[in-house]
């Protein structure tokens, strides 16, 4: 089992499997959503995670025209998990603990439109697009 929570400790909720790994996401709209390079997130099958405080607390935002979705907490402003897919939540990964979980960046996705100034340090494979592991 794998704890999580927002900036603040408002929402709080599990995973029952550590992640295999970690998606970074460099389009225009999570840097825009982020106001940094993209978002990282692990993927988590919705049967394998539940909110354990502050669902309630727990707001979204959709860009129009769009089936893009953002969560975050009304609380302090965190992005906080959510689901892009009806299979999995998306949690975003700074919300986990930062180490002794052994983590590493798997995918870079939407390096095609990733910003000039964003350097990749890591061996995580490159897709130019979207990835479905």
């Amino acid at each position: 089992m794998l704890a999580g929570h927002c900036n603040c400790g408002a929402v709080r909720f599990e995973l029952d499997d550590t992640p295999d790994g970690v998606y970074v996401c460099h389009c225009s709209i999570c840097r825009r959503s982020t106001g940094t390079n993209g978002i990282a997130v692990v993927l988590v099958r919705n049967d394998r995670f539940r909110w354990t405080a502050g669902e309630d607390l727990v707001t979204a935002w959709t860009k129009p025209n769009s089936n893009w979705d953002t969560w975050f907490c009304r609380v302090c402003g965190s992005r906080v998990p959510g689901r892009n897919d009806p299979e999995r939540m998306f949690v975003p990964a700074g919300l986990l603990p930062g180490q002794g979980i052994g983590l590493t960046v798997r995918h870079h996705i939407w390096v095609g439109s990733k910003a000039e100034w964003d350097e990749i340090g890591d061996q995580g494979k490159r897709h130019d697009e979207s990835y479905r592991g």
